[in-house]
């Protein structure tokens, strides 16, 4: 009880320090909301969140009051932007969870410069709290070349980040296509191309080079663990590139060939089902539902490429898989694009099971570089769309990953810029998604100044813990 009584006291001395100091006060008030990047007006987050920095475009000083429901305020200052204390964001959140906590954001400017007061806002504090850790590629804009490329772990409560590959390990190859079996860090995967590369898999406390083969196909590609970690379900791709003349897109990606497999972590036994090796359809994107049960992958009629790039239409299709390793006899279309229009990609089911998540797009099979591409979802249950425009933009959002918990996603957009995929997060209560916000950055300019893109966002539970000797021996 004494203890509980210091730390309210302390609770009440920070804030009556904050708030009886002389502060400066904005001469008028405005009725619009600040002109703040990032937006998070409106916002939902986990209570796990890091602090919710933001900037100010040509502002000289900042003042920002937040308030909570036990009637604190704490006020916060800054130049062109708004750095907030990890301890004090921590405490806020803390007595805020379930609860909106109010900001006010004033400005001091060439415009006003005796100060502006905006319009206050609501940020939301979910009880649902978000997977701790992120892992990203961070990618170079060049479509023919680049140079460092790595794969990043991130706090999402923090600002830590670290690397868990670079290509700087092994003579600037490309590293890609990392994924983890049911958000546990120690069934880890990514391919590594280039010299002395190979498909890096993490599994039973070894870290190993594969090399996967398949008929005349280098290796293996797109790929999801199965749950029990005991297999991997990849794509054999074939991919080529081709650039356009006249288009609002640059550039369209797409495979001159595309089959399934089955990968044994263990035997290194390659699974082959001939329904999908053939040279008639492509199959591509594979993903294991949380359960294990079914195997989900996109699917569509080859078609003469480049010229008809547009007649590419892939629809989602699922097969039972088995404890052996095989499919299932039957198989079902969950989404067919030849009746529903467009081409579904990156089929994800939420962890119940209720819900899948896919990108949409016109046509093509790499949707990354269609700016109409939108996420799309449907219920498993009723085999019926949800509306969930409250997450779309007027430009790329794409791939997407659901947190272990379900409530949260992870996708990335290129609405900031058109240009560079940033990372956004999303609240799931079971019914709708809330407005989606950016992931914070120590420095809100870092998603402005940044010119590399962050690549398929995956959730973990806990951080990877592998050496950089023993990652270094695997491209000896």
């Amino acid at each position: 009880m004494i203890c509980k009584l210091l730390k309210i006291s302390a609770a009440v001395c920070i804030s009556i320090m904050l708030c009886s100091c002389a502060r400066k006060e904005a001469e008028i008030q405005l009725s619009q909301l600040p002109e703040m990047f990032p937006d998070y007006a409106g916002v939902t987050v986990p209570s796990n969140i890091a602090p919710l920095n933001f900037m100010v475009k040509g502002a000289k000083s900042i003042l920002l009051d937040i308030s909570i429901s036990s009637g604190e305020t704490i006020s916060f200052t800054g130049k062109e932007s708004i750095s907030i204390p990890q301890r004090r964001w921590e405490y806020i959140l803390q007595q805020s969870q379930g609860k909106d906590i109010k900001f006010t954001v004033s400005v001091w400017n060439k415009k006003y410069p005796n100060g502006a007061k905006y319009n206050s806002f609501s940020v939301h504090v979910s009880k649902d709290k978000i997977d701790p850790w992120i892992v990203y590629r961070l990618t170079p804009p060049g479509y023919e070349g680049y140079k460092y490329m790595a794969i990043y772990e991130r706090n999402l409560s923090s600002f830590t980040t670290l690397p868990i590959v670079e290509n700087t390990q092994f003579h600037l190859g490309c590293v890609n296509c990392h994924s983890f079996a049911d958000y546990h860090p120690n069934y880890f995967m990514f391919h590594a191309r280039g010299t002395n590369g190979g498909t890096i898999i993490y599994a039973n406390g070894k870290i190993e080079k594969h090399n996967i083969k398949k008929d005349s196909v280098m290796g293996a590609s797109y790929n999801s663990w199965h749950p029990s970690g005991k297999y991997i379900a990849f794509s054999s791709n074939i991919t080529r590139q081709s650039f356009y003349g006249h288009s609002r897109d640059k550039i369209e990606v797409y495979d001159l060939m595309s089959d399934l497999m089955i990968y044994d972590v263990n035997t290194r036994k390659v699974y082959i089902d001939d329904r999908f090796n053939d040279s008639i359809n492509l199959e591509t994107f594979p993903s294991f539902s949380p359960d294990g049960r079914y195997l989900y992958f996109c699917t569509s009629k080859i078609a003469k490429l480049p010229m008809e790039y547009n007649k590419l239409h892939y629809s989602i299709v699922r097969v039972p898989f088995n404890e052996d390793g095989s499919l299932g006899e039957t198989f079902d279309t969950i989404y067919n694009a030849r009746t529903e229009g467009g081409s579904a990609l990156f089929p994800r089911v939420s962890p119940d099971g209720k819900f899948m998540l896919f990108t949409w797009a016109e046509c093509g099979a790499f949707h990354l570089y269609h700016k109409e591409a939108d996420l799309k979802m449907l219920d498993l249950t009723t085999n019926t769309q949800i509306p969930i425009d409250i997450i779309n933009s007027n430009d790329v959002d794409s791939y997407h990953s659901w947190s272990s918990n379900g409530k949260w996603i992870v996708f990335s957009s290129k609405r900031v810029d058109s240009r560079y995929t940033r990372l956004f997060v999303t609240h799931w209560d079971g019914k709708q998604f809330t407005k989606p916000f950016i992931i914070p950055q120590e420095n809100p300019k870092d998603d402005v100044l940044l010119l590399y893109s962050y690549n398929i966002p995956e959730f973990l539970r806990e951080p990877v813990d592998i050496s950089k000797d023993k990652m270094a021996k695997m491209f000896e």
